[in-house]
């Protein structure tokens, strides 16, 4: 497995947040998979911890990418549509407010990853300190997943709610983002003043939209490291409040 333990310890504080997600895994358990750098790193865990201490657990996974990762070091892989709830699922996210409410979508698998948050008795997520904001769209855009025949209607809708954005384009700036659901993204910021739950009702409610990437209320647990050290954190903890938060 790559990115191995150095002298027992973790290499960075994704790694660690990783391993220590893991813990929660049980024999018999069914688990999805997130995507991105920490989520690989807690896949390679729980393939450690399948090899070496003969734990039995089957996965889901949100992306192809994080399916032919859990497949090539020896995890089974289901498909979603195979069951109706999933027992655990862990993933990371690019924002997380002090009520909890998390920002994703910054990838191509957006739907899929909020089906498995959505599907879980117990999502997990899993960052760095960096990751605390106080409110949704601080550092980033709110993506948007729309239907390709409707993303004008979407965007004139959004707009007349107060966002400002347009379409993603892809990395070679050639073209525009396609989803994995094979959706268009729009990219909106919107009013500072406007709630993390009015704004997820708002977008929920424009004809157009697949999905968006707001997980308002769909987390049961954070945690988050911190030059090696992992904290639970519960609804307005005192990390948010860090003087040193980034």
């Amino acid at each position: 497995m790559s990115d191995k333990l150095v002298n027992n310890k973790p290499i960075n504080d994704k790694q660690a947040v990783a391993i220590h997600a893991a813990n929660f895994v049980k024999n018999g358990m069914l688990v999805g998979l997130g995507t991105g750098s920490t989520a690989n790193y807690f896949i390679e865990e729980l393939a450690r911890r399948q090899l070496e201490e003969n734990l039995k657990v089957t996965t889901i996974a949100s992306s192809i990418v994080s399916m032919n990762k859990a497949q090539s070091l020896g995890l089974s892989v289901i498909a979603l549509n195979q069951v109706a709830e999933i027992d655990l699922y862990v993933d990371g996210a690019d924002e997380i407010t002090p009520d909890m409410t998390l920002l994703k979508g910054r990838g191509y698998d957006l739907v899929l990853e909020k089906l498995l948050a959505k599907a879980a008795k117990q999502f997990l997520v899993v960052a760095d300190k960096s990751k605390l904001v106080d409110r949704i769209g601080t550092n980033f855009a709110i993506p948007i997943e729309v239907m390709p025949m409707a993303w004008k209607a979407a965007k004139r809708s959004l707009e007349a709610a107060g966002g400002v954005g347009d379409l993603r384009q892809n990395v070679a700036k050639d073209g525009l983002t396609i989803t994995s659901h094979g959706s268009l993204v729009l990219d909106m910021t919107f009013d500072k003043s406007m709630s993390e739950s009015a704004l997820n009702q708002l977008i929920n409610n424009i004809p157009g939209v697949v999905e968006h990437g707001i997980f308002y209320g769909l987390a049961s647990s954070i945690l988050i490291a911190d030059n090696g050290n992992v904290t639970k954190l519960e609804s307005n903890s005192a990390v948010f409040n860090s003087k040193d938060k980034r």
